[in-house]
């Protein structure tokens, strides 16, 4: 995997002793709070899209076809998605995969060269800063941080890179800025990217990852996505141009007759069908994986390396004593509007017991669902709770995830 080739054309960011925070190169003056914007900002308000602040970037919300179809068209077909407000991060040096292991939960040794696997990153308490794919790139790892996050993860990760490399560590991080980075995700996105490309996508199994030349552009491809279909998303470098390389893929794309492009709101339905967290919503710094429900993320191996990673101490016990007091569940609505999130959940004895922090109409199941944080007890499937929607006890019951079959692909 020939990390330099694609990193050499996005104009790295290094941080070692001092780090420069790279906002200003990504679109906006911090000193004004006024919004980013992607490169491709012109192009959603030429498509006519309803645009809407989201984690300081002006996004596309949704386009004049609607949310509804939108989330369709992806479970059908192919959406295309600007997810440019996100940011690459990679990681060097001879102990890159010690330092990154003493942030997250993850065993990171055991990723193989050209694939990823989802961790969380934690803070000294035991919550989690963020939610991120981190990939073994060869010779780096490579990570995309969540829109926003550059003024929390940057910092967490300065100040203990500072502390590694003075115990003698060898590590570097360096970030993404000028990267523009898409997402094509449904069943016919395998079909699509493959008319762009010469590498055989069939071999490309979920969460893999390497660079590949796309529409004539070398990019750095992983098989990913946040709707729970088979998908991609695309790491796209500036390039030389005057137009920005992701402007050019995304026209490239576009050009496709399965492929519309989809918003910020069909995102959010698609990863709550498909069980997925929202970072702000259902994690933030107080929740510890153990409460989020995300066991499988903390690596068998760090479960019995205590002290090794930051916030183990909380983490650990949590898992060894079953001592969290909530739990992250999902849930139906089987009658009446949708439970939104920030929504009090009571038991039948009329007892608060938690609140939900996702929910919204599923288009596929045509019903509410949604996510909720309530007492351990209280999360098995069938469990009926209430949830107080305008001053009115509505039944909730409490389900498995994913609530959509995820179709990832696993290979030939």
């Amino acid at each position: 995997l020939v990390g330099m080739r694609v990193l050499s054309l996005a104009s790295p960011r290094r941080v070692s002793a001092k780090f420069a925070f790279a906002g200003a190169v990504r679109g906006y003056a911090a000193a004004t709070g006024e919004l980013r914007k992607t490169p491709l900002h012109p192009v959603h308000v030429s498509l006519g899209a309803k645009m809407a602040a989201f984690g300081g970037w002006d996004m596309p919300i949704q386009y004049p076809d609607g949310i509804m179809k939108s989330h369709l068209h992806t479970r059908e077909k192919a959406g295309l998605f600007d997810v440019s407000h996100m940011l690459g991060v990679v990681v060097r040096g001879a102990d890159r995969v010690a330092f990154m292991e003493s942030l997250c939960v993850a065993d990171i040794k055991a990723i193989p060269a050209g694939m990823g696997g989802l961790s969380v990153i934690t803070n000294a308490d035991g919550g989690i800063i963020d939610d991120c794919i981190i990939t073994n790139a060869g010779d780096h790892l490579y990570m995309v941080i969540n829109a926003g996050h550059e003024d929390k993860d940057i910092p967490h990760m300065e100040k203990h890179l500072k502390e590694f490399v003075a115990k003698g560590g060898d590590a570097s991080v360096e970030t993404l800025p000028d990267n523009g980075i898409l997402a094509l995700q449904g069943p016919e996105a395998a079909k699509v990217l493959q008319t762009l490309t010469k590498t055989d996508l069939s071999q490309m199994s979920f969460m893999a990852a390497m660079p590949m030349e796309v529409a004539g552009q070398q990019c750095f491809v992983a098989r990913s996505g946040y709707t729970g279909e088979d998908g991609f998303e695309i790491a796209v470098p500036k390039g030389s141009g005057a137009t920005h390389g992701v402007v050019t893929l995304w026209e490239a794309l576009m050009a496709h007759e399965d492929v519309m492009p989809v918003g910020l709101g069909a995102r959010d339905s698609l990863r709550l069908e498909a069980g997925l967290c929202l970072y702000g919503n259902d994690l933030d710094d107080t929740t510890s994986p153990v409460e989020g429900t995300l066991l499988w993320v903390i690596a068998k191996r760090r479960r019995d390396e205590p002290g090794s990673f930051v916030g183990s101490e909380r983490i650990l016990s949590e898992l060894a004593n079953k001592s969290a007091t909530r739990k992250r569940a999902g849930f139906v609505v089987p009658a009446g509007a949708p439970v939104r999130e920030g929504t009090a959940v009571f038991d039948e004895a009329g007892e608060k017991v938690g609140v939900t922090t996702s929910g919204g109409f599923s288009p596929c199941l045509k019903k509410g669902i949604g996510m909720c944080y309530v007492k351990p007890g209280l999360i098995k499937a069938g469990t009926e709770l209430f949830a107080e929607v305008r001053g009115k006890k509505q039944k909730i019951v409490i389900t498995k995830m994913p609530f959509v079959e995820q179709k990832y692909y696993r290979g030939p």
